[in-house]
């Protein structure tokens, strides 16, 4: 009997086969997926944040709200359930721009800045990032079937997706 195991915001964790993994609230927050499929394990992390220099405290910071600390733990824990670092590959869906903005600054476009961040650690820790659905200004709801590997998008008013 399988399970779903939940990933809240700014959370990570992992899923071994057949469970499933799943995180809700994806607006300009990015759910990224990490997934072996010789051991049909799973990893997913929900960032709400592209950088821990941001962070106001050091101490005790929440690791899993930012890309660049979430992303390399997520890996490592991954090695430590026994997928191997050559075959992770990555799925990620998320970084909305979830209002509109007057002036369109940069600093401001936090879903944006959130996806190319996650795509820089993705790229520095060698995971192929194989599909993506990131950007526009929905909200989405993603699951990941271990035993398959496919990544199930559900946003408001759109059709099912599956990358």
């Amino acid at each position: 009997m399988s399970q779903v195991i939940k990933v809240n915001i700014a959370d990570a964790n992992v899923a071994l086969f057949p469970d499933k993994i799943r995180t809700t609230g994806l607006g300009s927050c990015v759910g990224v997926v990490m997934y072996d499929p010789v051991m049909k394990s799973a990893g997913l992390i929900h960032v709400m944040l592209p950088s821990s220099s941001i962070a106001k405290q050091k101490a005790g910071l929440n690791r899993n709200k930012y890309a660049d600390t979430g992303i390399p733990d997520l890996f490592q824990w991954m090695i430590r359930i026994g997928a191997s670092p050559e075959r992770i590959i990555a799925k990620m869906a998320g970084g909305a721009q979830m209002f509109q903005l007057k002036g369109k600054q940069e600093f401001l476009q936090i879903g944006k800045r959130n996806v190319e961040a996650c795509k820089a650690i993705l790229d520095k820790l060698n995971i192929k990032t194989v599909s993506e659905d990131v950007g526009g200004n929905m909200g989405r709801t993603i699951e990941l079937d271990t035993a398959t590997g496919r990544l199930k998008i559900h946003s408001l008013n759109q059709p099912l997706k599956e990358i």
